[in-house]
């Protein structure tokens, strides 16, 4: 069975959507909870893949870095929606792709 993804949610990510996801069952951190607070975005997205996550921001940086950093392990952009967007997202793409199936991509909601 494939491993399932886990989240890593950036600054600009509300902290109720980690929440939220975990009271689904759904393996989430925040950047404060992972002691990244203040890391440029480059450093971020290596933690979240040294760590088989997948990031979670709605930092437009972040969709040049899918394309520059070709080896990571998947970004979910949010810009523009709801907490309640973003956990019904997630959820969904939890629920339909593997962390396998991630790396690499860049999937926006």
């Amino acid at each position: 069975m494939a491993d399932p993804i886990r989240y890593y949610t950036d600054e600009h990510i509300p902290n109720a959507v980690a929440q939220e996801l975990r009271r689904r069952g759904i393996d989430a951190i925040t950047t404060a909870e992972a002691g990244m607070l203040g890391q440029d975005d480059e450093e971020q997205l290596i933690f979240a893949t040294g760590q088989a996550r997948v990031l979670c921001t709605m930092d437009v940086d972040f969709l040049t870095l899918a394309y520059t950093v070709a080896d990571h392990g998947g970004i979910v952009f949010a810009r523009g929606r709801s907490i309640g967007e973003i956990v019904m997202s997630l959820v969904f793409i939890h629920a339909a792709l593997s962390a396998e199936q991630m790396l690499g991509k860049l999937e926006r909601i």
